[in-house]
């Protein structure tokens, strides 16, 4: 058949036939393929956020007895930490250990308050530990004060020193480098063992 042998009508529905099939062809191509690669183009970023997401998860598996590690190295320390802590006895412990840590610095032995308050924590909200407070008075040379509170503090991280007064003291000339001084402890107590 012979493009040039045909009628003029029957070349118009010919050439009318194929752009009508080219055109379906297209509006099938660009319709229903194009949405079919979108999807898959759609589908293959979410398989590689997955992937991603599940290489992240491995990762925090492998690190999981790692973690572990930590955590038990971290309560072994804090173990540690409130076993030096003053315990149901508050008073009687912050007493002790004062008179103990004071026979290695020249202060004189301090005069304590009755009684010491048992509280909340009052620096941080929600902390799981009570704080015990105390006042305390004495009186000691400068050098010797100076040394005992830094050591006091260096040595027992879970008490505080607050409201430090120094004042001169009054006596007799011999004693006039003396100094008087009020201070609070205030001392972490551990929690009750479940």
């Amino acid at each position: 058949m012979k493009w040039s042998k045909l009628p003029k009508q029957k070349r118009n529905q010919l050439v009318m036939v194929v752009l009508l099939t080219l055109v379906v062809l297209a509006g099938l191509g660009y319709g229903l393929i194009k949405l079919q690669f979108d999807k898959l183009a759609q589908l293959a970023r979410q398989t590689e956020e997955a992937e991603r997401k599940l290489g992240q998860m491995q990762e925090q598996i492998k690190r999981a007895d790692h973690l572990e590690a930590e955590l038990a190295e971290a309560r072994g320390v804090l173990d540690g930490l409130e076993q030096g802590m003053a315990h149901s006895d508050s008073y009687s412990w912050i007493i002790n250990t004062i008179r103990t840590f004071r026979v290695e610095h020249k202060v004189d032995p301090p005069q304590f308050s009755p009684s010491a308050e048992v509280g909340a924590v009052n620096l941080l909200p929600r902390f799981p530990y009570k704080q015990a407070r105390l006042s305390l008075s004495g009186t000691a040379y400068y050098h010797d004060l100076g040394a005992f509170v830094a050591d006091f503090e260096n040595r027992f991280p879970h008490i505080r020193i607050l409201n430090l007064d120094v004042e001169r003291s009054p006596g007799t000339t011999k004693d006039q480098e003396k100094l008087t001084f009020r201070m609070d402890v205030a001392a972490l107590v551990r929690p009750n063992p479940l």
